[in-house]
């Protein structure tokens, strides 16, 4: 007859067993409950949802929609030298940029465009030029995209002013800086980056005296 000391012991053994099988089927959670807030940390809690999602808040652009901030420019003759002066940038800006451009650099040129038709000192041109933009959005997929774009734009501009339309099949002929296409750490030692004009009195360009402000 077993004695129940050996029963016991049996018992003991069998439970050992039992619980030693359940932890190899079901490995003990290494997670635990927060008793104050009720979440879960550790394993499979707040610490892993932390670690899997990374959430990035995407930069945001404020004031690129709006209306025109600048007021009318009554002198025709700043007017005439201020439009010149930005259809080269624009368009040099355009023949510059990337033929493969990423999404970050589309929305920049985007963003580029609706803050210029905001900012631009000729308030009554700005306006116009704001239609345009709602007419006719940005084209940023690549360099000839926004190069023919913008040579369109410009063209509704002449037809507006009664002036001949530009061929826009020459539009690097006219617009060419010869500046290439070398990357930004290339620099020329020889010469100052911020040095924009050598002669502040005249326009490199079109040699027309700069316009300066007084008292």
């Amino acid at each position: 007859m077993i004695s129940r000391f050996a029963k016991s012991l049996g018992l003991i053994v069998f439970a050992i067993f039992l619980l030693s099988t359940l932890a190899m089927i079901h490995p003990p959670s290494r997670s635990y409950m927060e008793p104050w807030s009720g979440q879960i940390f550790g394993e499979g809690g707040v610490e892993k949802m932390l670690h899997d999602k990374v959430f990035v808040q995407p930069p945001i652009i404020s004031g690129v929609k709006g209306g025109v901030i600048m007021p009318k420019l009554g002198n025709a003759t700043a007017k005439a030298s201020l439009g010149r002066a930005t259809w080269k940038l624009l368009h040099t800006t355009t023949l510059r940029y990337p033929e493969h451009p990423t999404q970050d650099e589309r929305e920049a040129l985007s963003s580029y465009f609706h803050l210029s038709s905001r900012l631009y000192p000729c308030g009554e041109c700005a306006a116009e030029f704001q239609q345009l933009l709602a007419k006719y959005p940005p084209q940023t997929s690549s360099r000839k995209a926004a190069s023919l774009w913008l040579c369109a734009v410009h063209n509704q501009v002449n037809e507006r002013l009664h002036k001949p339309e530009f061929d826009c099949a020459h539009l690097s002929n006219e617009y060419d800086c010869g500046c290439g296409d070398a990357p930004i750490t290339a620099t020329d030692d020889a010469a100052d980056p911020m040095d924009l004009e050598d002669n502040d009195s005249k326009d490199d360009v079109t040699g027309v005296d700069m316009i300066r402000g007084g008292r």
